[in-house]
């Protein structure tokens, strides 16, 4: 599919051309053309091009995705059942039942769209009412091709967007963020969901975008350079260890733009410090090989221990299979991702990848989870704990430019240096320089290195290199700045959320606070029994005031509880439902605070830039956590000795750590003395570090992993 072929296309005659360059011609697709043109003759879009060029261009973006006509029909007649007098029936009768299918399924989503969203000329804000749009739409649609062809026509329709004022275009592209992109991901089409996040992205954060569009322009060849020495290195390991140049192929990339501002949004940096920014992708023929790679890479270039997924022993829910892994490569850090070229297939095509085709039939596809996809966010990431932070013990020395001698482990990195030489170096550190060349700071570091540190004025707070340094010095020190500034944002959030739920002004509340004795303030908005005593000490001190009697009474500070799947907030007004702002996408487990609006609670991350601004204009806020969850939900592999009672003896030590045991596979051979045992089971342990030690006492763990879904 030609993108920007696509965006140059005006005319119906180069839109009939680009159509059949992705699918060929057929009486039946030519029937449906010829009839939609004559449906819409005489409609034109605003940017004044003939209406039909439209439904044309979306049947071709389906064919570049499935070859599957009846989409592509339904795609060519996608409006003219919902812009024109024609009726289903007549559909049905002019081009077949499952023709028909489709168009209502479409025409469908357009009535629940017009029924479900908010007008446009309304001053509320549309992600709420976005956010009940989806979860109707995916409850009300059986077959996932009529998903498909929307996200087509969702998608032509970003691509011509700059026709339309610039408030429908905010509108639009909200609306694709937090219905349709969501959708794509669910359905596993990631090269559709990435488009149309970046498209959304150019509208929705103009500044941001700009901010990013000229980093990746500044530093292009830098970046280009980059990936092909990495990729050169990659082939020459590949290739002398005995793979030949035919049997993989190495890709490379830039993270999209959107992904790159959530990840920013997410950990609370700058674009300098996303560290998967740069990937490259290495395609090969089964999974063994997989396998054979991703050692070969581990063993040539040092992981970042902690970003190692593997989604081809654990498949994601939409089928997505590669491997994941972080590594260290000269100046840079790099994400590698290895799969099967089918496995390639699935995860930029998702469900459209491996669908069936019955000549004649009924070709509707039914996917059992899709009622379940409700939720916004995506399922809680499952690692592998398979590189340990001990694996290099081995030491090097480094020197500093007046040849003063640093020890550091093996695989140290330039802020590692700089904490060793003082903690103010390291929290200042600005840029470096190896051996006279110019570096980043997260560049590994190796025997005999001359290394110097340039230091800024102002100390920098870096949270998610936490995992790119080796020694406890820098990662205490850094954890230590990141709570400090998690710290200050309770603080802040506190105060607020103290005035919100007494309606009193926040400057009033703070003053209150810093002068009543009231100790650890930023503990209010952890703390739920501190926040209680708070309002009363409050309530009391008032009370003694006389001349605030008339307005203030003990039980309007009555704090409720509201429960919203894993998220619990408490609030002495009413809480109507929970809202997962679209800007920053909090996970279970993150740390995440709340906005009150409208009578919703907006979910952000506690790092997130947009909340950022919120809470130093003081919106009101409320108080928000994590639900504990009382048992843990875990799948772990065990290996047993071939013999007599072994199972049961093992089962028997499972009793007596009380973990219930919801599932059992025995059986999996490994050898004639031992066997793989596959296990599913509840704990109320969430530390799964503590569990597995408990657990290692009788038995030997190859695979151990929670399987919580942080939004069920």
């Amino acid at each position: 599919m030609n993108i920007e072929k696509i965006k140059k296309i005006d005319s119906v005659d180069s839109a009939i051309e680009y159509l059949f360059t992705q699918i060929p011609q057929s009486d039946a697709l030519n029937k449906a053309l010829e009839y939609s043109k004559e449906a819409h003759v005489g409609q034109f879009r605003k940017s004044g091009e003939p209406y039909i060029v439209h439904p044309i261009l979306v049947a071709a973006i389906v064919s570049s995705i499935t070859n599957d006509e009846a989409m592509a029909i339904s795609a060519l007649l996608h409006d003219v059942v919902e812009d024109t007098h024609i009726s289903s029936d007549e559909i049905e009768r002019l081009f077949g039942k499952d023709v028909a299918h489709l168009v209502e399924g479409l025409t469908k989503i357009d009535s629940i769209r017009d029924s479900e969203l908010i007008s446009s000329s309304s001053n509320e804000r549309l992600v709420v009412s976005a956010l009940s749009f989806r979860k109707m739409l995916l409850a009300s649609i059986k077959d996932v091709r009529v998903l498909v062809v929307k996200l087509c026509d969702r998608f032509h329709n970003m691509l011509t967007l700059d026709a339309l004022p610039a408030q429908k275009q905010k509108r639009i592209a909200e609306e694709t963020l937090v219905v349709y992109s969501p959708i794509a991901h669910r359905l596993g089409i990631s090269f559709l969901k990435n488009l149309l996040e970046d498209l959304s992205f150019l509208y929705l954060f103009k500044e941001e975008r700009r901010h990013i569009d000229s980093y990746l322009e500044t530093n292009y060849h830098a970046i280009e350079m980059k990936l092909d020495e990495f990729k050169e290195s990659i082939n020459k390991v590949l290739v002398q260890n005995g793979f030949c140049e035919d049997d993989f192929e190495i890709l490379s990339r830039v993270k999209h733009k959107y992904s790159i501002y959530l990840k920013m949004q997410r950990k609370g940096v700058g674009i300098e410090e996303v560290l998967d920014l740069l990937a490259i992708r290495i395609l090969t023929e089964d999974a063994v090989k997989c396998y054979k790679i991703l050692g070969l890479i581990h063993l040539n270039f040092q992981p970042l221990s902690s970003r190692f997924k593997d989604y081809i022993a654990v498949p994601k829910d939409n089928g997505y299979r590669t491997i994941h892994t972080t590594v260290f490569y000269n100046t840079a850090i790099f994400e590698v991702q290895i799969r099967t070229y089918d496995m390639h297939k699935t995860a930029e095509l998702g469900v459209a990848a491996h669908w069936k085709y019955k000549s004649g039939g009924n070709n509707s596809i039914k996917l059992d989870w899709l009622h379940n996809l409700e939720h916004q966010n995506e399922s809680v990431e499952e690692f592998y704990d398979l590189i340990k932070n001990d694996l290099y013990s081995e030491d090097i020395s480094v020197f500093s430019p007046t040849g003063e001698a640093f020890t550091l482990p093996r695989g140290a990195v330039v802020l590692d240096f700089a904490y060793a030489v003082h903690t103010h170096v390291g929290n200042n550190a600005k840029s470096a320089l190896i051996n006279k060349t110019k570096a980043s700071l997260i560049n590994e570091l190796h025997n005999g290195d001359i290394v110097k540190i340039e230091v800024g004025e102002s100390s920098v707070t870096r949270c998610s290199w936490i995992d790119a340094v080796k020694t406890s010095k820098a990662k205490t020190n850094m954890k230590y700045k990141c709570n400090a500034r998690i710290r200050d944002i309770n603080s802040k959030s506190s105060v607020s959320i103290v005035a919100t739920a007494m309606n009193l002004n926040a400057s009033r509340v703070k003053e209150w606070l810093d002068n009543s004795g009231c100790e650890k303030i930023y503990s209010i908005a952890t703390d739920i029994e501190h926040f209680r005593e708070v309002i009363n000490k409050y309530t009391a001190d008032i009370n003694r005031n006389s001349r605030f009697k008339r307005f203030l009474s003990r039980h309007r500070f009555k704090i409720k509880r509201y429960t919203f799947g894993d998220i619990e907030v408490y609030s002495t007004s009413h809480v109507s439902d929970i809202v997962f702002d679209y800007c920053c996408h909090p996970k279970n487990g993150d740390e995440i605070m709340a906005f009150f609006e409208k009578g919703k609670a907006h979910v952000h991350h506690k790092m997130c830039s947009s909340a950022s601004k919120k809470l130093e204009n003081r919106e009101p806020m409320l108080f928000v956590k994590w639900k504990k969850l009382n048992r843990y939900n875990y799948n772990m592999i065990v290996s047993l000795h071939s013999g007599v009672g072994t199972l049961a003896e093992f089962l028997k030590h499972l009793a007596k750590l009380k973990i219930d045991i919801n599932q059992i596979e025995l059986g999996k051979n490994r050898s004639e003395t031992t066997k793989y045992c596959e296990i599913g089971f509840e704990s109320k342990e969430a530390d799964i570090n503590l569990l597995r030690a408990k657990i290692d006492q009788k038995i030997k763990i190859i695979h151990l992993i929670r399987t919580d879904d942080a939004y069920k």
